[in-house]
């Protein structure tokens, strides 16, 4: 069997794996490797941020058993392909003789000259942005269609910069009515004059959006199923209209400093780091676990993600700011909005933004939902409990009732 192997070409790989470079280059790679230099045998790898998903059959992974990791059907890209499915840790490299770390990622010291780190990462992110353009003119579909690309767009700096790029693709936001997110793309897509597909969530789509995502993910929890929702529904639309990649902003707000435990990490009791720098790298180490769960849900919906902000050029640039480029007083993802400026209306560059569950009234109308059907704020896990159900063959008694 060849290599296979997403997200980079097996040279690329076997070269990151002989120098030990966790940024090779690219948004990532997973899958099977045959010649891995300096071992025996064909290896699966995972790149050091986990941006490709990639599973292996636990049995395959006991030593006492004739099974290797590497065999026809032990592994695959989808969980679902596997009866009991182990996800491979980011930057690992599985064989038979067991699972080994080989890539991390760089403990970049804070570049000193506040200009020659904010152009870093601007030429990382022209870098990346044009490549994302490329890929669209290249598709072969013409210009106006858009190529074979739309963007997820919720209004933010993040995927305002990401449709910048690429101004013939058209954008969608997926909520329900009202919502915050709906309402900052529509302000953001005339502020940039770009078209806007608006996809409406009802109780309907969100209790059969909750399933699917559920069965592709493996996790059933209520906040990874109301960050999942929003964005397999939105990338339903677009698979639905024809197109198969989904450009999304992912990674923007781990890189950048973009959540609010990073503020004051001292007097924040979310995080353990007591410095800025410290409290964005342990937001950073959330990223493997938070894109397995967004990369199976895409696919599930019918579309591939394009993740230009998680670039290698871009997490290397954004790894080396010093604390005053992540945060500056109450403003975050100070580098990401003065890069963007210029490129994106200021109304985008400086838009703050909400969490997607919560943005888009996902978390709200499942906590609603439950407690129609029976599941009252006073138990212990409500919105839990009715998730699970909603996932078992049998129907909450409440569901329907909009």
């Amino acid at each position: 069997m060849d290599s296979a192997l997403r997200g980079a070409a097996p040279n690329r790989v076997r070269a990151a794996l002989r120098d030990g470079d966790p940024l090779p280059g690219g948004c990532g790679f997973a899958g099977f490797l045959t010649d891995p230099p300096d071992r025996e045998s064909p290896v699966l790898v995972r790149d050091a941020l986990g941006r490709q998903p990639l599973f292996v059959e636990r049995d395959a992974l006991d030593p006492e058993t004739d099974r290797r990791p590497t065999d026809p059907g032990a592994w695959d890209f989808d969980r679902g392909a596997c009866d009991d499915p182990k996800s491979v840790p980011a930057g690992s490299v599985v064989s038979a003789a067991g699972t080994e770390r080989v890539w991390r990622l760089p403990d970049s010291e804070p570049t000193a000259d506040r200009e020659v780190a904010l152009s870093a990462v601007d030429d990382a992110v022209t870098g990346a942005l044009d490549d994302l353009a490329s890929s669209v003119r290249s598709a072969g579909r013409g210009e106006e269609g858009g190529g074979d690309l739309a963007v997820a767009f919720s209004g933010g700096v993040d995927s305002g910069l990401v449709a910048a790029a690429v101004p013939e693709a058209p954008c969608y936001v997926a909520g329900f009515e009202g919502s915050h997110d709906v309402a900052a793309a529509r302000d953001a897509a005339d502020a940039m004059g770009r078209d806007l597909r608006v996809v409406e969530i009802t109780h309907d789509d969100l209790t059969r959006a909750v399933r699917s995502v559920a069965a592709a993910t493996g996790r059933r929890n209520p906040m990874d199923v109301a960050i999942a929702v929003p964005l397999y529904l939105t990338a339903e639309a677009a698979a639905a209209d024809g197109f198969d990649r989904l450009a999304v902003g992912q990674g923007a707000d781990e890189l950048f400093g973009g959540y609010s435990k990073v503020v004051d990490p001292a007097e924040d009791p979310r995080v353990d780091a007591d410095t800025v720098r410290g409290a964005r790298t342990e937001t950073v180490r959330t990223l493997p676990d938070q894109l397995a769960r967004d990369v199976l849900a895409l696919r599930a919906a019918g579309v591939e993600p394009s993740t230009p902000l998680l670039d290698d050029r871009v997490v290397a640039a954004a790894l080396a700011l010093p604390d005053d480029l992540l945060v500056d007083g109450d403003e975050r993802k100070v580098a990401l909005r003065r890069v963007a400026a210029g490129r994106v209306p200021e109304s985008v560059s400086t838009a703050d933004k909400k969490a997607v569950q919560y943005g888009t009234y996902v978390s709200r109308e499942l906590d609603r939902l439950a407690r129609r059907a029976g599941y009252k704020r006073r138990m212990d896990d409500h919105v839990g409990k009715y998730v699970e159900a909603l996932c078992s063959e049998e129907k909450p008694a409440g569901e329907g009732r909009n």
